[in-house]
């Protein structure tokens, strides 16, 4: 029978003290024991020479590990970590890669060193895979959405609204606002526009401030935004993955912010904290959408397109039929009413015609906002 695991040691002393008595052969007393006579010479060498832990199990761990990760490296990613509780293996590395760290081990490595530290939690390093679209230039596209509304310890809350570009994935703007209304939206544009110039086109979701998921039209918000030469993008209604990465942004913020910390004391303390966390986001942290891994800071420019101070006035063509939006957010055209846009009230529009036979397009500056269709019965 083999030898159990609990009395190991006794059985291989048992063994040498059968072959030292001499009374049988030791190719018998290895038959006896049920191991072989290579592991029989093994332990009969060990217990000549090795003194009182001779027949205890010794460890397999080599003598010598020249590709083991060096105790200073550990700690230095052990310390990434730590101010970076959110960071997985590969951002880790990517980070200390750029740093100029010497030596620096494979992202599965490092996932390793943070899963022997209990610095991992459950799911963590699990693969991911995801598809990836942006657009060709920074500026192109800016995406801009408020993340909700989360508590802060003096008991108010408090509306992150947050600005990214969509090519580079800078993050603009990282605001702590106390509402989520149209006039603190329009000054930290202002504020976002000074300091880094015009976008061509912003993509939001359909709610208010900046959209309308009703018949409200064109908002005010767009109309400023229309104004400045600047295109309005919508995502889809209920389908948030169109603005895929001011949507993703969020998560981020809130485990950097307000996961792994107290909660921010008021709004003054939470915006102290998001302007380091921006700081660490577009100029250290690793983005993994990005070649080689660099932050966003390394792929944006600021826009070319100087912020007007005086909004441009409407123009259109000499061949456009300009009306003037009434009250209601309607405009009157063949003896029509059409319904336009509340944010528009008091501003000309264009009406244009299309290529199709009693179809008219009504635009605010360089956008179609609306469509006329005479063939209809009047729509007021």
């Amino acid at each position: 029978m083999p030898w159990h695991e609990r009395t190991v040691e006794r059985q291989r002393a048992e063994f040498v003290a059968m072959v030292r008595q001499g009374t049988i052969s030791f190719s018998e007393a290895c038959r006896r024991a049920a191991i072989s006579r290579k592991t029989g010479y093994k332990w009969c060498r060990r217990a000549e020479t090795a003194g009182a832990t001779a027949l205890a199990d010794r460890s397999r761990r080599p003598h010598a590990s020249p590709t083991q990760t060096s105790p200073d490296l550990e700690a230095q990613v052990v310390a990434v970590r730590t101010a970076h509780p959110t960071w997985g293996g590969r951002k880790i590395h990517d980070r200390l890669t750029q740093q100029g760290a010497a030596g620096v081990p494979a992202p599965s490595t490092v996932t390793g060193i943070l899963r022997r530290h209990d610095l991992l939690v459950a799911g963590e390093d699990a693969p991911r895979r995801w598809q990836r679209f942006e657009h060709a230039a920074p500026n192109d596209l800016w995406q801009l959405d408020f993340m909700g509304h989360l508590p802060l310890a003096d008991g108010h809350r408090v509306h992150p609204l947050t600005l990214l570009d969509d090519h580079s994935r800078f993050a603009l703007g990282l605001v702590a606002c106390p509402h989520e209304q149209r006039p603190v939206v329009q000054d930290q544009l202002t504020l976002a526009f000074r300091r880094y110039g015009l976008p061509v086109a912003i993509l939001t979701d359909n709610g208010p401030p900046w959209g309308t998921s009703g018949a409200g039209g064109v908002t005010a918000l767009e109309a400023w935004l229309l104004r400045l030469g600047v295109g309005l993008w919508h995502g889809r209604a209920y389908h948030p993955q169109t603005q895929g990465k001011v949507e993703r942004f969020p998560g981020t913020v809130a485990a950097d912010i307000f996961a792994h910390r107290p909660l921010p004391d008021d709004l003054a303390t939470c915006q102290t904290r998001f302007d380091g966390f921006r700081h660490t986001y577009n100029q250290e942290r690793p983005h993994a959408a990005l070649p080689d891994h660099r932050p966003p800071a390394s792929r944006y420019a600021p826009s070319p397109r100087a912020f007007p101070e005086a909004v441009p006035p409407t123009s259109y063509g000499p061949d456009d039929r300009v009306r003037k939006v009434r009250d209601q957010g309607s405009i009157s055209f063949r003896n029509r009413i059409h319904f336009v846009g509340r944010g528009l009230v008091g501003e000309p529009v264009a009406v244009r015609p299309t290529t199709t036979d009693g179809v008219y397009a009504v635009l605010y500056c360089h956008q179609q906002v609306q469509t006329i269709d005479l063939r209809e019965p009047d729509e007021v």
